[in-house]
């Protein structure tokens, strides 16, 4: 597939700085860039890789102000980084999907595929499983009893899909993720922790991405939500009961407990703890490592958190200027101290 300058101006709201019928065929980093490639330039930082970059055509926002020549053709764009993420699932949706049920899958007779489906080898689809039309289920993907998946999902590798659990419409599941586990329950006896049941299930809405290895719950009774277009990267965990509001990302290794609801539009960081039973409002944004075990703050929404436990993110600032400088201050107070034992000793 080939693309004019002239074309991807057309397609992303831009204007051609330089030839417009130059092409590209590929796409590369602005400094790894090619003849016949696209690049783009979001960060100041990557700045003087454009006037060295080999790459055809580059994608620039409206405001970049270059120093010295560009020898490649640019395009400008409202916003480079967007635009760049819009051609690339252009050039995604292009691509020849596979359809087909592999010889080698097992389906059990009462489920229901829908058409232009793939199914892989070694695929194995339970009783009363229906999947929408579109999906693309990878090779060793296990789905329970019951389970539901809407159109256009794709589930990866190795990935498992307990039963009576719902996917929604345009879900990715990367591969080893875990839907439908049961929560962690059990009720402390005097011989130990007898298992509470999870009769309940796992409901995905539509446009979720969950990363390889991340693992939501079944909840005990209900369901855990997690709502249309929340994006969680690898190595989440959801517990059981939890609803994740629409349009939330979490990073890496981001852990939320029991029964705790967070709102729409919220920003985890890497490493982000929240406690059980907590209300997290719409737009938190917890910075990397925060451990968030309540206060009013996060309820309200709208709050930039950090430290553990989670408080406002310009108090922790604040704190952890006020830290670096307690030695020197010890040394201070020490200092005052003898000076003080001296004046009384010459009394």
């Amino acid at each position: 597939m080939v693309f004019t300058a002239q074309q991807i101006a057309g397609f992303t709201g831009g204007t051609v700085e330089g030839n417009p019928e130059a092409t590209i065929s590929t796409f590369a980093k602005i400094e790894e860039g090619t003849e016949g490639a696209l690049s783009f330039l979001a960060n100041p930082q990557y700045e003087h890789y454009i006037y060295e970059t080999k790459s055809s055509i580059v994608l620039v926002n409206n405001d970049f102000v270059p120093s010295q020549e560009v020898k490649a053709t640019m395009v400008r764009v409202q916003n480079a980084y967007e635009s760049v993420a819009k051609l690339l699932q252009l050039y995604q949706s292009m691509q020849q999907k596979r359809v087909g049920i592999d010889s080698l899958a097992f389906i059990d007779k009462s489920a229901k595929i829908g058409k232009d489906c793939y199914v892989g080898p070694f695929v194995a689809i339970a009783e009363d499983v229906e999947i929408g039309e579109g999906c693309v289920i990878h090779p060793h993907v296990t789905i329970g009893k019951g389970a539901r998946i809407g159109n256009n999902t794709e589930i990866y590798s190795n990935a498992v899909i307990y039963h009576g659990c719902v996917i929604g419409n345009n879900c990715i599941l990367h591969a080893g993720c875990v839907i439908g586990a049961d929560g962690f329950g059990f009720a402390p006896t005097a011989n130990g922790y007898d298992k509470i049941p999870q009769i309940g299930i796992v409901t995905i809405e539509d446009n979720v991405e969950i990363g390889a290895n991340t693992c939501i719950d079944r909840s005990t009774m209900g369901s855990t939500i997690i709502r249309k277009g929340v994006k969680l990267d690898n190595l989440v965990q959801i517990a059981h009961n939890v609803e994740v509001g629409s349009h939330t990302v979490m990073s890496s290794q981001v852990g939320v407990a029991g029964s705790s609801k967070v709102g729409e539009w919220c920003m985890f960081a890497g490493q982000v703890g929240v406690a059980g039973h907590l209300k997290v409002g719409d737009r938190t944004v917890l910075a990397a490592q925060s451990g968030l075990a309540g206060g009013n703050l996060a309820k309200k929404g709208g709050a930039k958190m950090m430290g553990y436990p989670a408080i406002d993110h310009l108090k922790f600032a604040k704190n952890m200027a006020a830290l670096n400088s307690l030695p020197a201050l010890l040394k201070e107070v020490a200092e005052l101290k003898k000076e003080i034992n001296e004046l009384k000793n010459n009394k």
